[in-house]
């Protein structure tokens, strides 16, 4: 199979706002026990794509592709919020990302195979990575064993990408943040709004953020089915690109706090010490991974997902990946 033509995309912002979340812990852990000591089948794959993509995209159907040559049997779903995909590519852009994801909690949870499987291996390209963490959180029925993210905006964005000269769809919508990125209206309906976060604006941010706030459990009142969901992961992949111009900082991909010329790792920040989402627990199990890759955003090579997809997906009962803290991890 040919390289893979990288999937250009364009973030932005983030909100939070709390949604019902139901415990499927007890389902999930029966549909596990069921199935584990007797399906060599490979777990079902779910892709979330990115700002500007669409469900449809003929990259995308590449790395579906080869995610069943990978692991022959895998069953493929790409999350679309409409079935066609030029509206579905209008959606990453505007919609409320709340509302967004409890359709697909909804569709996964109603899907006639998803549904039954004992568990899911997911993997999220840009914006689509936090989304599917907020889906491990707030829902995660089916379960999600391990979930990859490549160039994720998981501790927000900080400054909005310029869009192509052609792209309106992108430049109306990000027209529309000036200076009305914290009203209820963007919080609600543009969603790289709901990802935005500036630390030197943080204190609106708890306040208003429809989305990433909720997700990172950054206001005072923590949900532990949050923490206890990216807890139970078996592995958390966060890949990073080196030379990433298009997200802003493009140290989120690894929950890095970025405050002008300052960085914190993961590792001393209170996110991290005082576990608010589960991040360290899952740490001390060996399963959060830290990865860079060289290249721009979404400069993807098949070397690259091949050996993602060989090492972290395929059958239930694959051996989990030794605890490893390399160089590179933060």
């Amino acid at each position: 199979m040919a390289l893979l033509k990288h999937l250009r995309l364009i973030l932005a912002v983030a909100p939070l706002v709390a949604s019902l979340v139901i415990d499927p812990a007890p389902r999930n852990r029966n549909r596990q026990k069921r199935a584990e000591d007797n399906d060599d089948t490979p777990l079902p794959l779910v892709i979330w794509h990115g700002l500007g993509d669409n469900y449809a995209n003929p990259g995308l159907r590449q790395v579906a592709e080869l995610a069943e040559e990978i692991n022959p049997g895998t069953l493929v779903y790409t999350i679309r919020l409409d079935e066609d995909p030029s509206r579905d590519r209008s959606a990453t852009f505007l919609g409320n990302v709340t509302e967004q994801l409890a359709q697909v909690c909804g569709a996964l949870a109603a899907h006639p195979i998803l549904s039954t499987a004992p568990a899911i291996d997911a993997v999220g390209f840009s914006q689509g990575g936090q989304f599917l963490r907020g889906y491990v959180e707030r829902c995660n029925s089916p379960p999600v064993r391990s979930l990859v993210t490549f160039g994720s905006q998981h501790n927000g964005i900080s400054s909005f990408r310029a869009c192509s000269a052609t792209d309106w769809v992108c430049r109306g919508s990000v027209a529309l943040l000036r200076g009305r990125t914290w009203s209820a209206w963007a919080q609600s309906q543009v969603v790289p709004a709901q990802y935005f976060r500036d630390p030197a604006d943080y204190d609106k941010y708890l306040e208003h953020s429809n989305f990433l706030a909720d997700i990172n459990n950054e206001r005072e009142a923590k949900n532990e089915t949050y923490r206890a969901n990216v807890a139970a992961l078996e592995n958390l992949v966060l890949f990073l690109f080196e030379e990433d111009t298009t997200v802003i900082p493009k140290e989120t991909a690894w929950f890095e706090e970025v405050n002008g010329t300052e960085i914190t790792p993961l590792r001393a920040r209170k996110l991290y010490s005082e576990d608010w989402i589960g991040l360290r627990e899952l740490d001390r199990k060996g399963g959060l991974k830290f990865r860079s890759m060289p290249g721009d955003h979404m400069q993807l090579s098949e070397k690259v997902l091949n050996e993602t997809f060989r090492e972290y997906f395929g059958t239930l009962k694959k051996a989990r990946s030794a605890p490893t803290l390399g160089d590179d991890e933060l």
